[in-house]
């Protein structure tokens, strides 16, 4: 299996690294914690001007039409440089199942996005199992009410739109496409420092035209599941590789009797721990993303692969980066911290290890 990005991709890539190598310096990172933004807007605007935010998304909406691959290339390049954008919430959340089951009208928001000058977002996790859907959607003439709650909705407060599953009572889960003054919100914080919101849907209208592709097949929603799963994936990949990097250049410089960290062999066996499972990492992550280019029948069960290393080793790993660098590595003043609560939040946001394990045996059992 040949996991070597084509020549476009890699080319997303260096435009992606190069830009953040010079716009999430830590010195601006630092800047940005100082000024209680909830992004960086300069940064977002940035990513679109330079076709980042639009490159997966339809052309008919200035985007390049690009696929789950390069969604993934993008996401990883934003975790190994803990930029403080909404772009998984407004990507992979939103977009995605906007650019695959929307009704054209329904697309128009997608072309603020592709200008930075949008933030979308999705409510794809609720009290309970990671993947459930406890949310209901009442017939009310036409239209929809939407009741339940929705939990770890990133970018609520700043988004202009938040897409909402739920099921439909006689149908299956729909997603909605809700204005964030429809709904109220409350702070749920977040490791990573980000806005959070809790959602609480008490007879939220909902017009009809707002029901993804006019149906509630499930088919929306899946494609939700599947990319909030990817993406988070992603930025855990490259929240490893961006921790990998601090802490091999830490252990190359730190002294300690006499000699560099790193020509100790305990340490030597313990970053190189680090680096395995960052590649394991990687490996699940584009195989995950390509089975959902393909659409696959496995493509759940890959996922939940890539998701239990995401959760698991990866975050095992991260633990191991802060051990390497001793007291620092605790301190909120050393860059590595933002690695860590990163990799956390997310290992959280995915349910964790057991959950994912329990997602393998579950698509496991739905094949046979």
């Amino acid at each position: 299996m040949d996991f070597d990005l084509d020549p476009t991709q890699r080319e997303l890539r260096e435009l992606a690294a190069g830009l953040l190598d010079r716009r999430a310096t830590t010195e601006r990172l630092e800047a940005h914690d100082r000024s209680g933004a909830p992004y960086d807007a300069d940064l977002w605007k940035a990513l679109g001007r330079a076709g980042l935010l639009s490159a997966c998304l339809p052309e008919k909406v200035g985007g390049a039409g690009l696929g789950p691959i390069e969604l993934a290339v993008i996401l990883r390049e934003i975790g190994a440089h803990v930029a403080p954008v909404p772009a998984y919430a407004s990507l992979a959340l939103a977009a995605v199942p906007l650019a695959l089951h929307g009704a054209p009208a329904q697309q128009e928001p997608l072309a603020g996005l592709a200008e930075g000058e949008t933030v979308l977002t999705g409510a794809w996790r609720e009290p309970g199992p990671v993947g459930g859907v406890g949310a209901v959607a009442r017939r009310e003439g036409r239209g929809h009410l939407l009741d339940g709650v929705k939990t770890f909705v990133p970018y609520a407060e700043q988004a202009d739109w938040i897409l909402i599953p739920a099921r439909v009572e006689d149908a299956g889960v729909g997603v909605f496409l809700v204005e964030r003054e429809a709904v109220r919100l409350d702070p749920h914080p977040a490791a990573t420092g980000e806005p959070m919101s809790r959602l609480a849907l008490e007879g939220v209208p909902v017009a009809p035209d707002r029901l993804l592709g006019g149906r509630a097949d499930g088919a929306a929603w899946r494609t939700l599941r599947r990319s909030a799963v990817a993406g988070a994936v992603a930025q855990v990949s490259g929240v490893v590789a961006g921790a990998l990097k601090i802490t091999t250049g830490h252990l190359g410089e730190r002294e300690q009797f006499g000699r560099k960290l790193a020509q100790f062999q305990a340490v030597t066996m313990q970053i190189g721990d680090v680096y395995i499972a960052g590649r394991a990492l990687d490996a699940a992550l584009w195989a995950g993303v390509w089975r959902l280019a393909e659409q696959a029948a496995d493509v759940d069960e890959v996922l939940a692969i890539a998701a239990f290393n995401a959760c698991g080793p990866a975050l095992e790993a991260l633990y191991t980066c802060q051990h390497l660098h001793g007291g620092i590595g605790l301190d909120i003043a050393y860059p590595l911290h933002r690695y860590f609560a990163w990799g956390k939040h997310y290992a959280h946001l995915l349910g964790g290890a057991e959950a994912q394990l329990d997602a393998v045996a579950d698509a496991l059992a739905a094949v046979d």
